[in-house]
Formats: structure tokens, C-alpha cells, sequence
């Protein structure tokens, strides 16, 4: 499956290393909006395709897929032309800045019978496969709680993250990681949603804290943040037990097979190991069994959808 990359940003440090793992995937091509950097980048990475523009990289005719890490404001636009030329898609998150955007996206791929995915590597983990193996199994019975959180320290700047022009904000950012997690642990729709959110010198949000409530009777509490010390994890406690994940977010990027399920029940805790993998390995290996195999997303576009909207919902409580 032959890949083109659209843009230079900083992600594409993990997500290249990972494609050149994969037998079945060629970086054949990279563009953005500034050639030149576009060219050292191409130098730096050792991709033979340096195109001036992303307009470019979709004119290739070896080009089946692209790979969209732009700025948030601009995944809807090229996720649509990419549709139209006939390619694959795999954007980065969040798939649109708002639940309309990604409802355009999606229906631009199915109207061209392309498959599109957006970049959440961590669902495609077996980490996380494991864990829905394990709620279905009932490992802690009925879920009552789920919390989740995603801080790190981002100090303001230029940084795409801080402008509210290109879709910055840490609810965009990182807030979607821990809203997805809660609604694939509820596997339900939330009937109310609720927020707090603090707002930096540029405008966008900086910190903030949700609750969403499932018509199950589960409870889901989660925070994200630029202002606050590095802290990641996720829980699911229910009537008979707690499940702890330490890296829920990037499992198994430390090197030191990080991709661990802690299960408590009473007064003892197993600790579950799961099977090493990179994670953006895990979601290009995802998208080459859906465009080569034909085998259905383990994180469908639906799902996508559904963290859009209830994201938005968040953004304006």
C-alpha cells in the first residue's frame, strides 16, 4: 500500500519509523504548505517524493492512501479532496473541529468508496482490545465509574495548540482521547454531558474537566490539560472490581512494554500483560487489512462520529 504524507508536523517523528516496520505499506511521497520545508524534511526522512503542495501528493497516480497530521482546521478540507482523488485516509485527531466536519468527512469517503480512519493508535492496541475482552467477560461486573485524564505542561507560544484559528484548544488536543475511551467503555451514548473549562491568554481552553452520564446508570469523569504536570491513565470500576490502565494512551512507546491491565478485585491485583506492539504500527496495519482484505476497522468511522458529536456537546456546555 503505497502512502503519502500530507504536512511536516512533529507526529510524523512516530508514525514514519512505524510505517517502515510494515511489509505491506511504502512511503512513497510528503508535501505541505512550504516546499522547502517539505524538502528537508524529505531529506531528513529519506523519502524520494518531496511534492511543493498536498495538492500534489494527491495528483500522484502511486498514491492509494494518504496520512493527514495537519492542523485540526484543516482536516475536513483535505480529507474531502483526498476522498475525491480516490484515496484512502487516515487523519489524525480529532477528525473535525466540530461534529459537522466529521459528518462531511465521513460522507465524502463513502460517497467514493474510500476508507477513512481516524488516527486514535491506541484502539487499535491490544491493550485495549484486552480490555473490552475483559469487560465482556465481566471481569469487575456492572460498570458503575469510568475516569480518565490526559495533562501535560505545553507553555504558550506558537504552537498550533494554542491558536484558536486552527482548531487549538486541550479538549481537541488530547480531551478526545479520554471522552473516546469512556463512550467505547459504555458502548452507549451519553444522555447529559457537563464541563468546566479555563481558558488561556489566546483564548482556547487550557483545562478542563467533564462528566458525561449513560442511560445504563454509568458515570464517566475526565480531565485534560496544557497547564498541569504530565499525567495519563484510565479506570473502570464496577460493582465487583477496578480496572487500571498506567499508558492508555500510548502503550508500549516507552520501549519497556508499557502495555499493562491491572485488575483489582477484593484485596488482590493481577496484572495483565498484553502483547507488545507500536501503536502506530497497530492503526496502519488496521488500515492495510481494511483497503487490502477488506476487513472492517476495529475503530469504524461511526465510532468517530459519535466522539465528534459528543465533543462538541463538551465545548458548549
Amino acid at each position: 500500500m503505497r502512502w503519502g504524507i500530507l504536512s511536516t508536523a512533529r507526529i510524523n517523528r512516530r508514525f514514519i519509523p512505524a510505517l517502515r516496520k510494515s511489509c505491506r505499506s511504502e512511503l512513497v511521497a510528503c508535501g505541505g504548505r512550504d516546499s522547502e520545508r517539505t524538502r528537508a524534511f524529505a531529506d531528513c526522512w529519506e523519502i524520494g517524493g518531496a511534492e511543493p503542495s498536498c495538492e500534489s501528493v494527491l495528483a500522484r497516480s502511486d498514491i492509494d492512501v494518504v496520512y493527514i497530521p495537519l492542523p485540526n482546521s484543516l482536516h475536513r478540507e483535505w480529507a474531502v479532496r483526498a476522498a475525491r482523488a480516490g484515496r484512502h485516509i487516515l487523519c489524525e485527531k480529532p477528525l473535525g473541529v466540530n461534529r459537522v466536519e466529521a459528518e462531511v468527512m465521513a460522507a465524502a469517503a463513502g460517497e467514493n468508496g474510500v476508507v477513512l480512519m481516524e488516527a486514535m493508535a491506541y484502539r487499535c492496541h491490544p491493550q485495549f482490545l484486552r480490555l473490552r475482552e475483559l469487560l465482556r467477560a465481566g471481569a469487575v461486573g456492572k460498570v458503575r465509574l469510568i475516569r480518565s485524564w490526559f495533562r501535560f505542561s505545553l507553555p504558550p507560544g506558537d504552537n498550533i495548540r494554542w491558536l484558536p484559528e486552527l482548531g487549538g484548544g486541550v479538549l481537541l488536543d488530547v480531551g478526545c482521547y479520554p471522552v473516546n475511551f469512556a463512550l467505547a467503555v459504555a458502548g452507549e451514548l451519553p444522555e447529559a454531558v457537563s464541563s468546566t473549562r479555563r481558558r488561556g491568554p489566546t483564548g482556547v481552553d487550557i483545562l478542563t474537566a467533564g462528566r458525561l452520564e449513560f442511560p445504563s446508570g454509568t458515570v464517566a469523569q475526565f480531565d485534560c490539560s496544557f497547564v498541569l504536570p504530565y499525567g495519563a491513565g484510565a479506570e473502570v470500576i464496577g460493582e465487583e472490581g477496578v480496572i487500571r490502565i498506567v499508558h492508555p494512551w500510548q502503550p508500549d512507546t516507552d520501549g519497556k512494554g508499557s502495555g499493562l491491565i491491572r485488575v483489582a478485585r477484593d484485596d488482590s491485583e493481577t496484572a495483565i500483560p498484553t502483547t507488545p506492539a507500536d501503536p502506530y504500527l497497530c492503526e496502519i496495519e488496521a488500515m492495510e487489512a481494511a483497503v487490502l482484505d477488506g476487513i472492517p476497522l476495529p475503530y469504524p468511522v461511526s465510532e468517530s462520529l459519535l466522539n465528534a458529536r459528543v465533543l462538541e456537546s463538551l465545548a458548549a456546555d
